[in-house]
């Protein structure tokens, strides 16, 4: 037996509406039916997979994150630029290179929650790339390792 796909990711979120439009203007995600539940939740889709968002008295974790696919990771590092959302310290930068061939950005949603986007380094604009902190690999790495997947 083994898992198939990851079905939902739940996220805490000060404020549902303000999350909701975050991930909605930054992903393009869409607010699906919710189920009930005693605290506030609201669920979106994220191409077949979800995110649920929810309310609690609980903070984000630090380096806890979930990373995402984009159809267009130029527009999105801009945007994110623009919000001023880049995460600079977690990972020692917000836009890191993998000799690999692919990037990965760290940005924060409003709650503070830790967000990856990957993508194949081929893909991107020379600006973005110049923009790319280069990371090496760690010492016993296999050789053309990679961990983005399309």
């Amino acid at each position: 037996m083994r898992a198939t796909r990851i079905n939902h990711v739940s996220i805490v979120a000060n404020d549902l509406e303000e999350s909701a439009r975050f991930y909605e203007e930054l992903f393009g995600m869409e607010r699906i039916p919710t189920a009930k539940f005693p605290q506030a939740v609201l669920w979106m889709r994220a191409g077949t997979n979800q995110v649920h968002l929810f309310t609690a008295d609980e903070t984000a974790a630090l380096r806890a994150h979930m990373a995402f696919d984009v159809d267009d990771f130029d527009a999105l590092y801009a945007k994110a630029k623009e919000m001023g959302i880049l995460d600079s310290t977690t990972f020692g930068g917000p836009l890191r290179r993998h000799p690999a061939g692919w990037v990965q950005l760290y940005l924060r949603d409003p709650a503070g929650n830790l967000l990856e986007v990957d993508s194949p380094d081929a893909a991107l604009s020379s600006e973005t790339l110049a923009d790319a902190q280069e990371i090496g690999e760690q010492p016993g790495a296999a050789a053309g390792a990679t961990l983005y997947h399309q």
